[in-house]
């Protein structure tokens, strides 16, 4: 799958090398270790050293901005300077477009009962006196809060523990599920300020009750305690929620834009793609012209201009030219944001141990779910699967991810685009960390035993064994580990 902006470039030869030099540029950053703040060279240094033009470069260099690898710095001391790279507009813009899919409260704590009782698992193994007063600085934040009108934006304590688990795949998942589970409470029905109040207390002591488990050393108790109020906030939601309402109230959180235009425009961007979900996203439907948006948001035209280059990006909307034309919505899609988040995990410095929970969370419950599908009497599933399994040996010799549509299918399948998505980073991160180690992934040499090992699964998954498809998921996956270094 390509982003918006690079099938927009794959339309001329110009524009798909700029992609293959932004491609390049960010495996070099990761190769040298991603060295923050330090310049890969000037404008020419840099277009010397790929040996290309001003205009291919400026291109990739746009992409590589996009993607929070490397910025371009005006002045003395300037040059193509590497950015530690920040996932919250990606992040917002995966809740935005997986609110736009239409994924479920039941998609979501799907997604959620599969990793977050792994990450409170792995902080109550990892927790620490520092972690402890944290955890308790929730809980009196909570309580300080509670006669405040409405439901609190975010829920603070399930992306912390991702954090605490010390695994980055989990933080970042967790931190999408919480944002995404929050815009949903948020189309409640008008509540009586008792039953807020209640609600916020059993929430309040459930938190509670996890947070001593935690500190106590009892994982179990910890896991099964957050599993129960999950499904207690999934219940509230859909016995609360109004259908077909417009979210309202911003994805983004407050910002400063700290004098830079590059900061300000992401801020801007943020606040239109809160607009247009706000408005109920009409594809097609124009936000204003370039005079009506400078006055609405209160901005200069450079700023307006990098914002909406962000939002093409994102493929959230579109700039018209000439009469009738200006800001236009566009459908939403998941590949730029999931390019940036593989290269913020990358950032991260995942480690292997870190994908291997992750990934086996995700692609075991596919298993599951699918299998349960094909025993409803689903006749589709095996006869995608069949064609996915063949695919790493009929698929052209061009395509790098043959080998991943077995799983994309699985992930589809499953009905849930929480998990496609999340899958999707994790298989970006597993080809972009391998390009920036040097160490190339199997390709077609390997296509006989990748057909025979997804058989395996998809033989077990046809004859009603799901314990067994699941086992041969799993070594399947462990056997993909040694591939990260």
């Amino acid at each position: 799958m390509a982003s918006a902006v690079d099938v927009e470039m794959a339309g001329t030869s110009d524009g798909r090398l700029a992609a293959q030099i932004a491609r390049r540029i960010e495996t070099d950053v990761m190769r040298r270790g991603w060295p923050v703040g330090e310049s890969l060279g000037s404008e020419h240094e840099v277009r010397e050293h790929y040996g290309v033009s001003r205009a291919v470069m400026r291109q990739a260099v746009r992409l590589v901005e996009h993607h929070q690898v490397a910025r371009m710095r005006k002045g003395p001391n300037g040059g193509l300077v590497v950015c530690a790279p920040d996932a919250g507009p990606a992040t917002r813009s995966l809740v935005i477009y997986l609110e736009y899919v239409g994924t479920s409260v039941t998609d979501l704590l799907h997604a959620r009962l599969l990793l977050e009782p792994i990450a409170v698992g792995l902080t109550t193994e990892r927790i620490t006196e520092e972690g402890i007063r944290t955890l308790r600085g929730v809980l009196d934040d909570e309580r300080a809060h509670r006669d405040e009108r409405g439901v609190r934006s975010q829920d603070p304590l399930h992306p912390l523990l991702g954090q605490l688990s010390g695994n980055p795949v989990l933080h970042l998942f967790i931190d999408v599920l919480t944002r995404l589970t929050a815009r949903y409470a948020h189309t409640s029905r008008r509540l009586a300020k008792a039953e807020v109040l209640a609600a916020k207390d059993v929430s309040h002591e459930a938190h509670r009750a996890i947070i001593e488990a935690v500190i106590a050393g009892d994982g179990a108790l910890a896991q099964t305690t957050l599993a129960g109020h999950l499904e207690s906030v999934a219940a509230w939601i859909e016995k609360h929620r109004v259908r077909r309402a417009r979210i309202d109230g911003n994805v983004i959180e407050p910002e400063s834009a700290g004098g830079s235009h590059a900061k300000l425009a992401e801020v801007v961007a943020a606040r239109i793609h809160d607009d247009i979900a706000a408005r109920g996203w009409e594809v097609g439907s124009p936000l204003g012209s370039e005079a009506h948006l400078l006055g609405r948001y209160q901005i200069s035209r450079a700023v307006l201009r990098e914002a909406v280059r962000i939002l093409e990006y994102h493929s959230v909307a579109r700039m018209r030219r000439g009469p009738g034309g200006g800001l236009i919505v566009t459908a939403p899609e998941p590949q730029a944001s999931i390019d940036t988040m593989a290269l913020y995990l990358e950032y991260q410095a995942v480690t292997a141990d870190d994908l291997r929970i992750v990934r086996n969370a995700i692609e075991l419950g596919t298993v599951a779910r699918v299998s349960a599908r094909h025993a409803g009497g689903d006749a589709g599933v095996a006869e995608r699967l069949a064609k996915a399994v063949r695919w790493p040996k009929e698929g052209p010799a061009s395509e790098p991810r043959k080998a991943d549509l077995f799983h994309t299918e699985l992930a589809e399948l499953a009905g849930n685009p929480v998990l496609t998505l999340f899958l999707g980073i994790i298989t970006e991160l597993f080809r972009r960390h391998a390009a920036g180690q040097d160490q190339p992934l199997p390709g077609d040499q390997a296509a006989d035993e990748v057909q025979h090992i997804h058989q395996r699964i998809l033989d077990a998954i046809l004859a009603g064994d799901p314990a067994l498809a699941r086992h041969r998921m799993r070594r399947h996956l462990d056997a993909l580990i040694p591939w990260w270094h």
